[in-house]
């Protein structure tokens, strides 16, 4: 559980304020370099002009872990993006910051905090990968809504999830308003079926995946047009991502990318289709 629910949506955590204690829990912290990147080059590619028009370019790695890999290899992919971008790699332990410390440079730093994101300023993009998966389904909605307050006015928060390697990752955007989608990238080879991808759905998701739940049609959605574009193998695995994400475009579910994502093993839908129901 989090630090107290009352704590988390409290007036004292927002705007970046001190705390005396950052907002969260010790999280395992296991990461391998390069898990990150069917993220980062979403953020670098569809989500780049976020960064581009920014009028501060921060960027936070919210719980990077036990090593600062991911968090340099985020700062280092941003920065072809935006060479002025500033990232702040923010962990609850202090003797992992004080490990990453060694590495800093002009535009990569690490300090202390939590889910009340101590930095200067408002954040543009606020990346928290394989943390709230370590907590409940219950502190989501809070911890959501804190971040969320911390962004820039067009910042964006990810709360994601991915296997030891990245080669299955899943990832749900937020601005500061409203959830906006939910991702998946796969490492083509990596499945027999689609829906395997649900071991790794972000924690708001993934006791949902039951019959009755919108996620749950999704990927029955996504196995059923893959299967029908069996077909389509012979071309390559490329081709016959690329026909389920149109059968699932054509039957009506709301994609927010297309085919030039779809070819990476990527598909986006609207946060409104997936979104939990109530129970």
């Amino acid at each position: 559980m989090v630090q107290k629910a009352e704590r988390v949506g409290s007036p004292r955590s927002r705007g970046g304020n001190p705390l005396r204690k950052p907002i969260g829990n010790i999280t395992r912290g296991t990461t391998n370099p390069n898990r990150m990147r069917r993220l980062d080059r979403w953020l670098a590619g569809p989500q780049a002009w976020r960064l581009r028009t920014a009028v501060e370019p921060l960027v936070v790695d919210l719980g990077y872990g036990a090593s600062p890999a991911t968090a340099v290899e985020l700062f280092e992919r941003l920065q072809a993006v935006r060479p002025d971008v500033q990232v702040r790699g923010i962990e609850i332990e202090p003797e992992r910051v004080r490990t990453a410390k060694a590495l800093e440079r002009p535009g990569l730093s690490f300090s202390v905090g939590g889910f009340e994101v101590p930095v200067p300023g408002n954040p543009v993009l606020v990346r928290a990968f394989n943390v709230l998966r370590q907590y409940e389904e219950q502190d989501v909605p809070a911890i959501w809504s804190l971040v969320q307050s911390r962004l820039a006015p067009n910042g964006l928060f990810i709360d994601g999830t991915c296997d030891e390697i990245g080669r299955r990752v899943t990832w749900v955007a937020l601005d500061p308003e409203r959830p906006l989608s939910l991702s998946f990238s796969v490492r083509f080879g990596s499945f027999e079926l689609p829906s395997e991808v649900a071991e790794r759905l972000p924690k708001a998701l993934i006791h949902r995946n039951v019959p009755g739940e919108p996620i749950h049609a999704f990927l029955q959605a996504m196995d059923k047009a893959w299967l029908e574009a069996a077909p389509l193998a012979s071309f390559g695995n490329r081709q016959r991502w690329t026909g389920m994400c149109r059968s699932l475009r054509d039957a009506g579910w709301p994609l927010q990318d297309g085919p030039s994502r779809w070819r990476l093993g990527e598909v986006t839908v609207a946060w409104d289709a997936v979104a939990p129901g109530h129970r």
